[in-house]
């Protein structure tokens, strides 16, 4: 669905000519590429899925890591693995498959899901943002400001968010009157959900990225006041892997939405689109593993669990 609506295929001819399939375009009509990209797509799937999966098991088992920190965390692995599930299985399939189509409920079910588990990815990582400012500038007060009913609820809040927005966009999509004449390029290739994605998403973005940039200025504020090596260490420590993330995320992420309308600019959405659907969910946990002295450590006192 992200990367390839297009051309509609059989309809049912009823008094409003609703469509019952899209036909997949799919990345590239070339045989010979089929193949290869189904390797390359299906082990991105297997590191997303094992490299997610590996995160929220590690904080579960580790009773150090039941942190609010850690809690945000597990939350953003479960948002990757569950959306790892919304598109990458029926484009392997599509791979392999001579007849790539989709019905018109399954489109706008991978439609919802999709806008679900991004829009929830947004706030997500606003709230980790927050809890970072919180860990820096207010250390003595973390413990209190940052309790478990309060991070709770800024992940109620999170879901609930990711999932009126995919309403929305939903919404929007069953509501468009589509015609054997009709062709879609890309899930937002139509006026009206260019528009509710420039709306919508740009309402997201600039709520979340006002809270991300406060905290961050705040956090940089601080800093400046403490002793420069120690300060930036500090922050560097604590803030390194989300900012990584949060860079990878909203850069692919605006480029892909907030560009021109033009053929052109259609292809690079694309490209772009595949960048923040495929790579950053699998990239995510060898941030925050590879960075993270806390996470390698659970990792080793798992692995001595396992083999003795």
């Amino acid at each position: 669905l992200l990367l390839s609506l297009s051309h509609l295929q059989k309809m049912t001819m009823e008094n409003d000519s609703s469509v019952t399939e899209f036909i997949l375009k799919g990345l590239t009509d070339q045989p010979e590429l089929q193949l290869p990209l189904f390797l390359l797509f299906l082990v991105n799937y297997i590191f997303t899925v094992v490299g997610n999966l590996s995160i929220m098991i590690l904080i579960c088992l580790n009773s150090h890591l039941h942190t609010p920190m850690y809690f945000f965390l597990f939350n953003l692995s479960f948002i990757d693995f569950c959306y790892s599930f919304v598109i990458t299985p029926k484009m392997l399939i599509s791979f392999v498959s001579e007849r790539n189509i989709i019905s018109f409920t399954g489109c706008m079910t991978q439609l919802f899901f999709f806008c679900f588990f991004v829009n929830s990815e947004c706030y997500v990582l606003t709230a980790m943002a927050y809890d970072r400012y919180v860990a820096i500038c207010q250390p003595l007060l973390y413990t209190v400001i940052m309790s478990p009913r309060t991070c709770s609820l800024l992940m109620l809040g999170s879901h609930l968010m990711g999932f009126a927005g995919g309403m929305v966009h939903t919404g929007c999509m069953i509501r468009l009157i589509f015609c054997d004449s009709n062709t879609i390029n890309h899930y937002i290739s139509t006026y009206a959900n260019e528009l509710v994605s420039f709306v919508v998403i740009g309402t997201i973005v600039a709520l979340s990225s006002l809270v991300i940039l406060i905290s961050y200025a705040l956090i940089l504020f601080n800093v400046i006041h403490m002793s420069l090596a120690k300060g930036w260490s500090k922050a560097m420590s604590t803030c390194g892997s989300h900012i990584i993330t949060v860079g990878l995320f909203y850069g692919t992420g605006l480029l892909t939405h907030m560009k021109p309308s033009s053929a052109d600019s259609v292809v690079q959405g694309k490209i772009f689109s595949m960048f923040y659907s495929f790579m950053v969910p699998m990239l995510n946990p060898l941030i925050y593993s590879l960075r993270n002295k806390n996470m390698k450590l659970a990792l080793k006192r798992t692995l001595k669990r396992i083999t003795k």
